[in-house]
């Protein structure tokens, strides 16, 4: 998968690049896949200042450093819990950019009750915020961590093209 991601990668490092701006992840149930693919790109120090896999609410309280009431009445795999980490991701990490992406993958039940094949993937940058909700409609894990992770690279290359 990843050998299949290196080219998108690629155009998003030139385009962060040619900003001279710098992106932070925060991987959810694409489990790392979207930093993964973009660090297949030689000298990511460029653009990538790093993130991290948020799997739990411990990870998702050190990563992005926000009260728990922050997240009061939001469900996983919805805009405004992936748009609430991608700017704590952003900020936290000192980036330009941020992207997280809040999903259920499938294959056991999600903590806030998410459907299985259901993502969000939100865009923070310095003039705005978008967010790519994907559905698969499937209870593939691995099918829907490829899907969720093409999604949103597909989506911070179109957003990165357009801002």
């Amino acid at each position: 998968m990843l050998t299949e991601l290196h080219p998108q990668a690629l155009r998003i490092a030139e385009l962060l690049r040619a900003r001279g701006e710098k992106i932070a992840v925060a991987d959810g149930a694409t489990g790392g896949l979207i930093a993964a693919s973009l660090l297949t790109v030689p000298g990511a120090l460029d653009f990538f200042v790093g993130g991290g896999t948020v799997y739990s609410f411990r990870a998702r309280d050190v990563l992005f450093d926000q009260p728990r009431e922050a997240y009061k009445g939001m469900r996983g795999a919805s805009p405004e819990y992936a748009l609430l980490q991608a700017r704590s991701i952003r900020d936290n990490f000192h980036a330009d950019w941020g992207i997280a992406e809040s999903g259920s993958v499938g294959g056991s039940t999600h903590p806030t009750g998410a459907p299985g094949g259901t993502s969000c993937a939100a865009i923070v940058g310095p003039d705005g915020d978008w967010v790519k909700m994907t559905e698969t409609g499937r209870d593939d894990r691995i099918g829907n961590m490829e899907a969720f992770t093409r999604a949103a690279l597909a989506h911070l290359e179109k957003t990165l093209k357009s801002a």
